[in-house]
């Protein structure tokens, strides 16, 4: 590819993108919110599969094809030729991508005395979440460095969306050793390498990203923007009004009271599909009284729902009930609250010793993150509802980064919460409340059954979607029957554009895409 005629050949236009947080840096592997991921995993970055943009299909990405055994334990993935990684001030590839990069990505994730791993030792809490450290127990680079072999354990259901998901996106093993050498091995994440969309150029703190257009990716037709700049401003208030003065052309996690006159703006385009994503209350069942079943029934049956869709969603989300949202296959729709009955909310909390109520805290982010929209209101909503039948819930609000760290540690009594999947596989979700994920970030709640466990474990072994369903939605009734969580809303995804936008899709697995978008 002649990279001058490349270079010509990117539109030479501007966007920016009002994003709600900061990142914790650009190296995907590690990420783990929305936010993260669409600063890192979907601009910077390439999988071996990827979903189709817009969509939950899955398709080649880094991998041109695979073929998988008769046993369903070996998977062998034959690489694209000719992907080269950025070229940036900070480093000058001498080869294109092969499986070498396959192999440094995955080692340094599962094998914890991988020198580079030493040398800059960080955790890799997704990776784990997906099971993929225990799951895989070989990988081999075939065909001069154009094929890799994973053998795995057990089958395995879900592996080759596992492979899809942002978190394992593939970095450069040259770019790591230069690093190593040269005793930097932090900037992996801070001077970030990949084959994506877009190169990363500059990160101002808690302020502005810059990214220009990649002009020898891959797939050309889906770079339409030579600068893509991120504008991070946590107030979704301020986010609107900078959509509204074209300062911003995309912006992210609306509040709902911002929506109904955006769209009525004729600068703008108002964008909106169901997504994979739940709304919880998350109970910290380590803290008393919340280790009470009882309890955490009570306070479930004091919420009224449909008042809470009703002022925070403006009627755009359904009433949550299961765990899973009702685009994933699984889904077990025969689920039901129990009815708003503040008598029998009273009554319950009796029974497990407190008939005076309790104080306890509420946390919240600061500002709307994701499917968290308008926390402050939701928690206002909620304490009063709990108020009326002697439990007092003081609201305690913290910026996203220190919120998400501090609940890391269990110092939370209840918090707010929107989780959005990014694969549509239900074990994704499930896996949330397994035993297996306490202490290592995703299980909140640090409630844990033998039981639940082993259902989500047989089905991500089970070929059969049938059988995997079956199993899938008895943990789901034994979810509901224990109550770690209440599931408050699925809310639907909106994303308001620039009317001159172009090609710009709903993301329903969660990060922003820009490849494919350009400007008019």
């Amino acid at each position: 590819m002649n990279t001058s005629n490349s270079i010509a050949a990117i539109p030479d236009k501007t966007l920016n993108y009002c994003s709600e947080a900061s990142p914790i840096g650009f190296d995907a592997n590690q990420a783990r919110t929305i936010p993260d991921h669409t600063a890192s995993s979907v601009s910077l970055y390439n999988r071996l599969l990827e979903f189709e943009r817009g969509g939950t299909k899955l398709e080649p990405g880094l991998a041109e094809s695979w073929d998988i055994s008769k046993d369903g334990k070996v998977y062998t993935f034959h690489l694209r030729r000719g992907v080269k990684f950025h070229s940036t001030p900070w480093f000058k590839p001498t080869r294109e991508f092969n499986a070498e990069d396959v192999l440094f990505t995955f080692e340094r994730m599962r094998n914890p005395n991988m020198p580079f791993r030493k040398a800059y030792p960080v955790e890799f809490t997704d990776f784990h979440h997906l099971g993929l450290d225990n799951l895989i127990s070989r990988i081999e680079a075939l065909d001069e460095g154009h094929a890799i072999r994973f053998t795995l354990n057990t089958v395995h259901a879900p592996f080759l969306v596992k492979l899809a998901a942002p978190v394992i996106s593939i970095l450069s093993a040259e770019y790591a050793a230069k690093l190593l050498k040269e005793g930097n091995p932090s900037d992996i994440s801070w001077k970030p390498i990949g084959t994506g969309p877009f190169i990363f150029q500059e990160y101002i703190k808690d302020a502005t990203i810059r990214f220009r257009g990649n002009p020898e990716y891959w797939k050309p037709d889906e770079v339409q923007l030579s600068r893509l700049i991120f504008d991070i401003v946590p107030d979704a208030a301020v986010r609107a009004q900078k959509l509204k003065a074209n300062e911003c052309q995309v912006v992210t996690s609306l509040r709902s009271t911002d929506i109904p006159v955006l769209k009525h703006d004729p600068g703008l385009r108002a964008l909106s599909q169901p997504g994979f994503n739940v709304r919880y209350l998350i109970y910290n069942t380590a803290h008393k009284p919340l280790d009470d079943v009882r309890v955490r029934r009570a306070l479930e049956m004091a919420i009224d729902k449909k008042a809470l869709i009703n002022q925070v969603y403006e009627g755009r989300a359904q009433i949550a009930v299961a765990p899973l949202p009702p685009l994933q296959w699984s889904y077990d729709k025969t689920l039901q609250d129990a009815p708003r009955d503040l008598k029998q909310a009273k009554a319950l909390l009796a029974q497990a010793g407190y008939p005076n109520g309790f104080k306890f805290s509420l946390w919240i982010p600061h500002s709307s993150i994701g499917t968290n929209v308008n926390p402050r209101l939701t928690a206002e909503i909620i304490q009063s509802d709990w108020k009326e039948m002697g439990v007092e819930a003081k609201i305690v609000g913290y910026e996203w980064g220190e919120f998400i760290k501090r609940a890391i540690n269990g110092k939370h009594d209840v918090l707010l919460i929107g989780i959005i999947s990014n694969i549509p596989d239900p074990e994704n979700l499930l896996k949330v409340f397994s035993c297996t994920e306490i202490g290592h970030g995703f299980n909140l709640s640090r409630w844990c059954h033998s039981s639940f466990d082993d259902l989500i474990q047989r089905a991500a072994q089970t070929l059969d979607i049938a059988e995997r369903s079956q199993l899938y939605t008895q943990a789901q009734k034994l979810l509901k029957r224990e109550q770690p969580v209440t599931p408050l809303a699925y809310a639907i995804n909106y994303q308001v554009v620039n009317k001159h936008v172009t090609g710009f899709k709903i993301n329903p697995l969660g990060p922003t895409i820009f490849s494919g978008v350009g400007l008019k």
